[in-house]
């Protein structure tokens, strides 16, 4: 995933833009970047935050940076943001999301007289150039954001920097959020509404599907009116989005708090503990002890001071080693007791299948589990959500399989798998089951999540679960 967070201001702008992008260090914990408009011109850093919070690489660099217009980022892919000088000026460019169609958008570049690609990200083409040099085949940086755009298949919202203000651009469909707030002296423009607060802005609008502004220290200026068609990722609600944030007016935190309720009302089993995996799951579980006024706990703490978060190693045995490190028992909530864990989500099934192990082997009696979203039967090919390299790594598909004694499984037979009041749904939420250990399994339904949510089903984008773009 990732995030960005850009400011123009009547006055110096450094501090902002360094506290607004360093709230969205949850998005990613690869490469984090300033990009900064001064008198002096464009000043810009990048750095590695592999193994040190993004804070802790810019604190003293930031001391050096002095404009009063700028952009940043948190990716967990390409370094960026990128200095680009072209035919349409000087200016600086950061995105968020997915290009799936990189190949052929080269070529259409090679074609059109792009002789290179400079910066590599892990060997290949770094996706924020290749969105530059879609922008520079037109005469405006304007046309130029709607042009790459409309040739991107996947998603792409962008900040361009100039020495004006910032143009931004939502998604063509809206699946990832672009959020504008103000203050008296400065406009900033936002991945996380929650980014702000702390900084004294005021929400001023959601940019819609394809939109495009522009903003100056006191000014926004719409430059291409919204698409009719949104596709908003219902996933940002369950894991990514940090809960004191909101998309399209639904907030976070009591969206998850919501989906725990939807999931108590059907739910009779008899517990000591219900309990929340940290961090995402929390609300969900709290959500779920209030509906049935059962007591929530703590029966594991996540240590956070060293730890950083498990999902994102390349490597499933690191993934494995961090996420069973991170948690230290509580023996006196879980000897002897019957517990209910409620977790985000289940991709693989690794980590959920490890933690319910430590419960039992701390002592636990039972653990039941109830994932607060539906299974994941398809990788996302729209963001970047997950690390995933092959759909067959889900463990709904690994069940599939099992169940249908076949490797390729054809769209027929997943949508009946997919449909939570079928047989073969309910078979394979059991073997799901039996190959991680709980007591018992439950999910949450898709049409629960999307009461949850709250907005229209179709402005939602739920591919990753019922396969429909």
């Amino acid at each position: 995933m990732g995030g960005f967070f850009g400011v123009v201001s009547k006055n110096d702008c450094v501090l902002d833009l360094y506290f607004g992008v360093d709230y969205h260090s949850h998005l990613g914990t690869k490469k984090g970047g300033l990009a900064v408009y001064g008198e002096n011109g464009f000043q810009r850093s990048i750095h590695n935050i592999e193994n040190s919070p993004f804070r802790t690489k810019f604190e003293k660099e930031i001391d050096n940076f002095t404009g009063k217009l700028g952009i940043g980022c948190i990716s967990d892919y390409e370094a960026q943001p990128l200095l680009v000088n072209s035919h349409l000026g000087s200016f600086a460019i950061t995105t968020v999301g997915r290009i799936n169609n990189l190949e052929e958008l080269k070529e259409k570049c090679f074609r059109s007289g792009t002789s290179h690609f400079l910066e590599m990200s892990g060997g290949e083409i770094n996706p924020t150039e290749l969105v530059v040099s879609l922008i520079n085949q037109k005469k405006t940086i304007e046309e130029g954001l709607e042009h790459a755009q409309n040739e991107i298949d996947g998603s792409m919202s962008m900040l361009v920097l100039t020495k004006d203000g910032i143009y931004c651009s939502r998604d063509k469909y809206g699946r990832t959020p672009v959020v504008v707030a103000q203050k008296e002296d400065s406009t900033c423009v936002s991945f996380e509404s929650s980014a702000f607060l702390n900084l004294g802005y005021h929400h001023y609008k959601d940019l819609g599907p394809g939109e495009i502004a522009f903003i100056t220290h006191d000014s926004y200026h719409q430059l291409k009116t919204a698409g009719n068609k949104m596709k908003m990722c219902a996933f940002l609600w369950v894991y990514y989005g940090y809960p004191t944030s909101e998309y399209e007016g639904k907030n976070v935190e009591m969206v998850r708090n919501r989906c725990g309720q939807l999931l108590a009302k059907r739910d009779k089993t008899d517990v000591d503990v219900v309990a929340g995996v940290p961090d995402s799951g929390i609300a969900s579980a709290i959500g779920y002890a209030n509906e049935r006024k059962m007591f929530y706990g703590r029966p594991f703490i996540k240590y956070t001071p060293t730890w950083p978060r498990s999902f994102m190693p390349s490597n499933q045995l690191e993934r494995k080693k961090i996420a069973k490190m991170k948690l230290i028992p509580v023996h006196e909530m879980i000897q002897n007791k019957k517990l209910l864990l409620i977790d985000d989500s289940i991709v693989r099934g690794t980590q959920l299948g490890s933690t319910s192990q430590f419960l039992y082997d701390s002592g636990a009696k039972e653990v039941h589990v109830r994932p607060a979203c539906p299974p994941i039967m398809y990788g996302c090919k729209f963001l970047n959500f997950s690390r995933t390299s092959s759909v067959k790594e889900l463990i709904t598909r690994r069940m599939i399989m099992k169940l249908e004694g076949k490797e390729e499984i054809d769209e027929e037979t997943l949508k009946r798998y997919s449909n939570p009041d079928t047989d073969e749904y309910k078979a394979m939420v059991e073997e799901i089951r039996k190959a991680s250990g709980f007591t018992s399994l439950d999910f949450v339904r898709l049409d629960e999540l999307i009461k949850a949510i709250g907005i229209r089903p179709c402005d939602l984008c739920t591919y990753c679960w019922d396969g429909k773009e």
